[in-house]
């Protein structure tokens, strides 16, 4: 019997909705959510393909690569928690993780007195940012990253604006970035010099849209601009996270790296997103619900819920936050019950 349910895209941090199929309680595909508010029937290609972290989800735990019971697997995990100071243990919370899962890391951290890190591609929370209508109705649109090819639907408003006569301006990496298909204005250089150049086009009718910057200096000029701000964050929760966990930018968790030796990593792909050598910690410890980067190369991962399988909360880039509901029922467990197996 075919079933649809009603849930959130996990893969960045726009908040689109998503129909999941069902074929008999198994998950089979997605369609597009037409009556949600964020993308009103439309889904990019990380949308539809999201399903792909259930159906290759980790059958069972893993120590030093080889199968075994989840329950040995955590007991082995006390094991070298115990065998450490706390001061040498680090704690990574996620964009990934839910508004719930990461208010239990932090308390978990905190009451262990572990370091706690959450790291948002060099990003902070703006507080009061632009809205996506914002986007639309803007008399003219600066984009720094190719967000109509990495974050399509954001793009889409983009479009929007293009479509009511805003000005485009845009900055790339590269000139092969598909947001220069529709602006006026392009540009390759540093985000400084491409804010330093347009300085006297940014009027407070204008929006900023960024998914990324080459330092902590342009989070400044951004913070400063005479404009509202939208920064398109890479992870689902990144803002929710931020208002529960500190950030820290790359070179604070590179110092944070170099001195621990314990490094619990919750639904996080640190390795992919940091560039650091891995192979100088004792320990490292994935809690994932599927394998990644950072599972590879761990000597221990513990399965966990997908957000298939959970319940929760996200808080997209504009700050609306959005529950969703399990999809499907599963044995496998959640981070928060994870967590309270670890606090004992």
């Amino acid at each position: 019997m075919l079933e649809i349910k009603h849930t959130l895209c996990p893969s960045c941090s726009v908040g689109c909705g998503i129909n999941v199929i069902l074929n008999d309680g198994e998950i089979v595909g997605t369609f597009p959510y037409k009556r949600h508010p964020v993308n009103a029937g439309k889904n990019c290609l990380n949308g539809r393909t999201s399903i792909e972290s259930y159906q290759n989800k980790f059958q069972s735990a893993l120590v030093s690569n080889s199968e075994t019971e989840t329950e040995k697997a955590i007991g082995d995990v006390l094991k070298e928690l115990n065998s450490v100071d706390a001061s040498d243990v680090t704690v990574i919370c996620s964009g990934n993780n839910s508004v719930e899962e990461c208010k239990a890391i932090k308390e978990f951290g905190e009451s262990k007195n572990y370091n706690i890190a959450f790291y948002a591609d060099n990003l902070k929370d703006f507080g009061e940012v632009a809205s996506y209508d914002d986007i639309e109705n803007a008399a003219s649109v600066f984009v720094i990253g190719d967000l109509l090819y990495e974050n399509p639907l954001i793009g889409r408003r983009i479009v929007h604006a293009k479509q009511n006569d805003a000005k485009i301006y845009a900055l790339g990496k590269s000139d092969k970035s598909v947001t220069f298909n529709i602006a006026d204005e392009v540009a390759t250089g540093s985000v400084q010099e491409f804010l330093d150049s347009n300085s006297a086009n940014i009027e407070e009718s204008s929006v900023i849209v960024f998914n990324y910057v080459d330092g902590q200096e342009d989070l400044e000029k951004l913070e400063n601009a005479n404009c509202k701000v939208l920064p398109v964050f890479s992870k689902s929760n990144s803002k929710g996270a931020f208002s529960v966990v500190d950030a820290k930018s790359e070179e604070e968790m590179i110092e944070l790296l170099d001195n621990t030796k314990v490094l619990l990593v919750f639904n996080d792909d640190v390795v992919n997103d940091i560039d650091y050598d891995f192979t100088k910690i004792s320990k490292i410890i994935s809690f994932a619900p599927c394998e990644n980067d950072t599972t590879a190369i761990s000597n221990i991962v513990i399965p966990i819920k997908t957000w298939l399988e959970n319940d929760g909360s996200f808080v997209n880039a504009m700050g609306e936050s959005q529950a969703f509901s399990a999809v499907v029922e599963s044995d496998v467990l959640s981070e928060i019950e994870i967590i309270e197996k670890l606090n004992g």
